[in-house]
């Protein structure tokens, strides 16, 4: 399923640092010492790009900023140009790494170029517009789920003069959920692949269209990853945490939170319901294991049938 495009990288070629606000953009060219600067606007946008495709250019790092970036990412990628989103806080600690303590939108910009160049972080395609869409709704519907969460838990303590309050914004999340739910369906089942995939999925007993949307937007490798990375990326890889003799527990982090939260609540009804991961459960549990660690194991093991599935083209099959 070729949902990316490919950036045009050139290994030798120049590293650009973006540091983006709600109106601006700071631009700086690291090799050539040039900075400048551009409206964050359609406008200030697209002269940009066509100036940085003159460049061959190695990588051009920006940070997310929980949403101004993606006009400016997408144009990149549009034009093949080989851009990297990185995280604030891995920017930041490379900064004062380097002794900067000083923080201003050119200083950040430099610093930006300045990470590429020496962390080279890895050139990944960017999602396509469609999966990006699957994404924004997956994160509606938690942002809906959550807050219906959060009112029936009121509604359980109001008082009868507030009752009904309570009771109609839940309907109401009720239907923005219903309608969320019917915008993913239409999203996948517009596309062939995503259907075929989606099929696959949800013939496994326990993974339901939660689960099933969820790795379709926020996982849309798999089917082409190693065990080892496909628990990587879900978060569900344990780590050592070990210093001299001292032999720390092994513990999960990172990966892409919410794949594994969805995985988690999928996981405590696969194992009423579906035999291999309720048998593997209770295995492992009489063997000694603490439950929350029996059930990540039980997660990375369906994530790692889930990968093979989709790998293989081939359905659920009770062995």
């Amino acid at each position: 399923m070729n949902t990316m495009s490919k950036p045009n990288i050139h290994r030798n070629g120049r590293h650009v640092g973006i540091d983006i606000s709600k109106t601006t953009l700071d631009i700086h060219v690291l090799e050539s010492d040039i900075h400048w600067q551009s409206d964050n606007s359609e406008a200030g946008i697209k002269p940009l790009v066509s100036r940085l495709a003159r460049y061959k250019l190695s990588r051009i790092i920006v940070e997310a900023t929980g949403g101004y970036e993606r006009k400016l990412v997408e144009l990149l990628a549009s034009k093949g140009l080989p851009v990297v989103v990185v995280q604030p806080v891995q920017a930041r600690q490379f900064a004062k790494a380097q002794g900067v303590l000083a923080k201003t939108d050119k200083i950040d910009a430099r610093m930006l170029a300045q990470f590429g160049a020496t962390m080279k972080p890895q050139v990944r395609p960017i999602q396509s517009i469609k999966i990006r869409h699957i994404r924004d709704l997956l994160a509606r519907k938690r942002q809906l789920t959550e807050s219906r969460t959060q009112e029936l838990n009121r509604a359980q303590k109001a008082e009868k003069v507030i009752a009904s309050s309570h009771r109609r914004l839940i309907r109401i999340l009720d239907k923005e959920i219903e309608w969320v739910n019917a915008r993913l369906e239409k999203c996948v089942s517009a596309i062939a692949e995503w259907k075929t995939t989606y099929d696959l999925l949800t013939s496994v007993p326990g993974v339901g269209d939660g689960v099933a949307f969820t790795l379709l937007g926020e996982l849309p490798e798999l089917g082409s990853l190693t065990s080892r990375q496909v628990a990587a990326l879900t978060g569900l890889a344990p780590y050592n945490h070990d210093s001299g003799n001292m032999r720390g527990k092994r513990r999960i982090k990172g990966g892409r939170a919410p794949i594994r939260t969805m995985l988690y609540m999928a996981m405590m009804c696969a194992i009423q319901h579906n035999p291999v991961m309720k048998s593997f459960y209770v295995r492992l549990v009489e063997q000694g294991k603490h439950k929350k660690v029996a059930l990540t194991a039980c997660m990375r093991k369906l994530m790692t049938i889930l990968n093979a599935m989709v790998r293989d083209g081939k359905a659920w099959q009770q062995a």
